[in-house]
């Protein structure tokens, strides 16, 4: 096997940072040269030494991204690979601006390191710095965990391209604040940003509003009017929650992604579409597959590049950060300045979040509404969540008891796809045990596990509670008192 060869530079004030980065390339059989500050990296740049640069941003003498620009100016091949401590939305956003061929946020992997510097060497891409305004301190997301890095990472890599992307995360996690950034922050930025809802649209209208309509096309349709896809043109159209898209629908939209035109609901004429597609679900699409309430194909067109957002519980340790974030933005609307202390920031981390990021966002909202308090103490915060806890517990089974919507939405993707065909034999014990087992694992996740508890939200004997426990087969946790 051949070994690695060229020359690496390697810049960073942190002199355990270098020697780490100089044994662990030495060994992969690189040569390293190594600095602690961004004028000596330069003079070596200016030179045409070095094949490849490893840089952090912050350095004693400059910042790596006033000197990044000038260095892909000069030497346009030259991989760059930025790290920082500052692990935030923007840095990531800045480093793809700027032209560096990577950014690594600290700590780093050094395997994952040392396998971006051979593919930068063996395969050298020349990217193309953006001539942009400071973005400033207004960041579109907030958070420093490794979960959020790596989405952070993904963006920076997508902003100059056209590439389909589908966005799946749970209700109140962020989706339309990503698919916000991927625009604001794109090629097509200077374009129309235009969001559509399917789940908020009668589904006979649903193609009307995508594709508009001509004037007497249906029954109510006066004059002609325009659909999402014409008012895009030139920008991004984001299809929130297409799960819930109908199956007529989704056909009209295959054909506009395979053959990039569409016509008007009552129109003859194909118009040419110019969009970026961004879609995103709170759903198991591939679960809808299954059942024939969504195309396959259309999946694959949709999938081009997921992106997966984390619930608030798998990245609890940007919570502190999102609740400054909020506390700042309600100040600036006029509310009272409050600050969290250590205790309640400890709580927010233990609390279970099922309404997620949106969630902590509403209850900063109140804390900063309705207490007159400068500091968020933890048994302020207590007392809160406690109310919140209570409320949230009745809303989750209400809105699980849907049986209709959801018998409704069964039958009607079935005879979509099979036609007059009746439903398999067993309908209702099918129907009911989809319905009972959400409904009763929401009670005891609202109850934290506590049976009695359940039972009583439920309206129904504590003993036919268990009974349904052990035929469904529903696992029960056992943390609460």
């Amino acid at each position: 096997m051949t070994m690695p060869t060229g020359t690496i530079l390697v810049a960073d004030d942190d002199a355990a940072i270098r020697t780490v980065l100089n044994q662990a390339l030495s060994r992969a059989g690189y040569t390293v040269r190594l600095t602690s500050n961004a004028s000596t990296l330069w003079r070596w740049i200016s030179s045409g030494d070095g094949d490849l640069v490893i840089t952090d941003v912050v350095m004693p003498d400059e910042n790596i991204f006033d000197v990044l620009p000038r260095m892909k100016k000069m030497r346009p091949e030259l991989p760059v690979l930025v790290m920082s401590a500052q692990n935030t939305f923007m840095t990531a956003i800045k480093a793809s601006e700027k032209g560096a061929y990577e950014y690594l946020p600290k700590p780093f992997d050094l395997k994952e390191l040392t396998n971006i510097v051979q593919r930068a060497m063996e395969e050298p891409k020349k990217r193309p710095a953006l001539d942009m305004d400071d973005a400033g301190e207004g960041m579109p997301l907030v958070g420093r965990s490794p979960a959020m890095q790596e989405i952070y990472r993904v963006l920076a890599r997508l902003m100059q391209t056209d590439l389909t992307v589908m966005i799946n995360g749970e209700s109140g996690t962020g989706k339309e604040l990503v698919a916000r950034a991927l625009h604001d922050y794109g090629k097509r930025r200077n374009g129309p940003f235009v969001a559509i809802n399917m789940a908020a649209i009668p589904r006979d209208l649903i193609e009307a509003e995508l594709f508009g309509h001509e004037k007497g096309a249906f029954t109510g349709a006066q004059n002609r009017s325009s659909g999402r896809f014409e008012q895009a043109d030139g920008g991004t159209l984001f299809l929130d929650e297409i799960g819930d898209m109908p199956m007529e629908a989704q056909t009209r939209l295959l054909r506009v992604l395979q053959q990039g035109e569409y016509t008007t609901v009552g129109g003859r004429t194909p118009i040419k579409t110019d969009v970026r597609i961004v879609a995103a679900t709170n759903k198991d699409l591939r679960h809808l597959i299954n059942q024939g309430l969504f195309r396959e194909d259309l999946y694959f067109r949709l999938n081009v590049v997921p992106i997966r957002l984390p619930p608030l519980r798998e990245r609890v340790e940007d919570i502190p950060d999102l609740a400054r974030h909020f506390f700042s933005l309600v100040e600036k609307e006029g509310l009272q300045a409050k600050q969290i202390d250590q205790g309640a920031l400890n709580m927010l981390r233990r609390y279970r979040w099922p309404g997620n990021v949106r969630e902590l966002e509403n209850l900063v909202r109140r804390l900063a509404a309705l207490y007159p308090q400068d500091v968020i103490s933890e048994s302020l915060l207590e007392q809160e969540l406690s109310q919140q806890e209570t409320a949230t517990a009745t809303e989750e089974v209400t809105e699980t008891i849907n049986l209709g919507g959801a018998v409704e939405r069964y039958l009607s993707g079935y005879f979509d796809t099979f036609g007059e065909a009746l439903p398999p034999p067993g309908l209702y014990h099918r129907i009911l045990r989809e319905v009972e087992y959400p409904l009763i694992s929401a009670a005891l996740a609202a109850t934290r596990g506590n049976q009695i508890k359940a039972a009583e939200l439920l309206g129904v004997n504590r003993n036919t509670l268990r009974k349904k426990i052990r035929d469904l087969d529903i696992q029960v946790l056992r943390s609460a008192r």
